[in-house]
């Protein structure tokens, strides 16, 4: 394992964190707390000392179950971070509310790295009005929190102005080589560090979507480099490449996700990539943009839906037919995972979209998400879909017991 350090304090930590975003779950929705505590504990006997979590991941489930999955005294070993769902404050004491309750459910005295979570120009305005900065500066007094950030989802131009806001330590924002011009961007990122901010890294993936299954036309981008690399190691290595970045957060749902980011993060050293490699990245991404069709990365903080709308699965097999083909086999996952056939748990379709535009403010990368789901529902709704559903019940009836 490779570390850098924080510019602030010191802190040595690890290049890769672990994201407790998108943990391994049952049939019913559920973390898998066996499996999870497993991927959570081996990343930390590996070198891992950067925990990452939130007030609403896994519907609120997540900081209660690392509590469980940092006993023994893995707690000690690792750096917390866990974020201030500012979207719910409403009056100043809300924030001591929310962070206490956090500490009891994270059954911890104090958090290392605490963050305003999902921060936009708007509600930076809000939160600072609030009194967000009298908060941090009191609860870094008294030791309920060590280090005081922030996690950005706003757009190029308010960023820079939300870094000079506050005396932050460190700052949390999306980047991967489709995202240089997104959010905080490359820009950003210079910016950050060049104030003395350690850097965070989510979505390093965009989802996943940068990993396997990769089109055709990408994976013949990848096979001309002179040194092969796994789609993901090529994403990963891409942002350690970048001096100014501390931790690149994984959201692992799989122990095999974890070995491979771990041998990955033996040699995510910064400027190593040569210029050769790094045209190769950016025809990659290149190519990309002119196949994905949603700028979705499934993040879900649109959900849950008012109207049960699952948004980011919808928006998944959209790209993917426009990415990978196979409409048959993808009308049929449509039918079948919307229709709550293989997951157990029942949601609409696209086309049960109101259009109450609640799912709008959500979004971090702002789409137009009642437009776009009318795209899904003339792709893969209309004549035909009844018909699936009831057959994917009959092919996937042993799945759905």
């Amino acid at each position: 394992m490779l570390y850098r350090k924080m510019p602030k304090n010191a802190d040595g930590l690890s290049i890769l964190g672990f994201g407790a975003m998108r943990l391994p779950v049952k049939e019913d929705g559920s973390i898998d707390e066996k499996k999870a505590t497993q991927m959570v504990r081996h990343s930390i006997d590996n070198g891992v000392n950067y925990v990452d979590t939130a007030w609403p991941y896994h519907m609120g489930a997540s900081e209660p179950f690392l509590a469980g999955a940092l006993a023994d005294g893995y707690r000690e070993k690792v750096k917390l971070a866990t974020k201030q769902p500012q979207w719910m404050v409403n009056k100043p004491e809300d924030m001591d509310t929310f962070l206490n309750a956090q500490l009891e459910k994270l059954n911890t005295d104090h958090i290392d790295y605490y963050l305003v979570h999902s921060l936009v120009g708007s509600s930076w305005e809000n939160i600072r009005n609030l009194g967000v900065a009298e908060f941090l500066n009191k609860a870094k007094a008294d030791g309920r929190i060590i280090n005081a950030g922030f996690s950005y989802h706003g757009a190029p131009e308010d960023f820079e102005a939300i870094v000079d806001g506050y005396d932050w330590d460190f700052c949390q924002i999306q980047y991967n080589f489709l995202d240089e011009d997104m959010q905080a961007g490359t820009k950003g990122l210079e910016y950050a560090a060049s104030k003395g901010l350690g850097v965070v890294i989510m979505e390093p993936l965009r989802g996943g979507n940068l990993a396997d299954p990769v089109p055709s036309e990408v994976m013949s981008i990848w096979n001309e480099a002179d040194v092969k690399r796994s789609p993901v190691e090529w994403a990963l290595r891409w942002v350690w490449n970048h001096p100014e970045v501390t931790v690149v957060l994984s959201g692992m749902t799989e122990l095999s996700h974890v070995e491979e980011n771990l041998k990955l993060a033996e040699e995510g050293l910064a400027n190593s990539l040569t210029e050769k490699e790094l045209e190769l990245v950016n025809r990659v991404a290149e190519k990309y943009g002119e196949l994905m069709k949603i700028n979705c990365t499934g993040c879900r903080y649109c959900m849950p839906c008012p109207e049960g709308v699952d948004i980011p699965a919808c928006f998944e097999t959209y790209n993917n037919l426009h990415m990978f083909g196979g409409a048959d086999r993808l009308m049929m996952m449509y039918a079948a995972k919307l229709g709550g056939i293989l997951r157990g748990v029942k949601t609409n379709f696209a086309s049960q979209c109101v259009q109450c535009g609640q799912c709008l403010d959500a979004c971090p990368q702002h789409i137009p998400i009642p437009e776009m789901l009318e795209k899904v529902e003339e792709e893969f709704e209309g004549p035909g879909l009844e018909e699936r559903i009831a057959f994917a019940k009959r092919l996937f009836a042993d799945d759905s017991c």
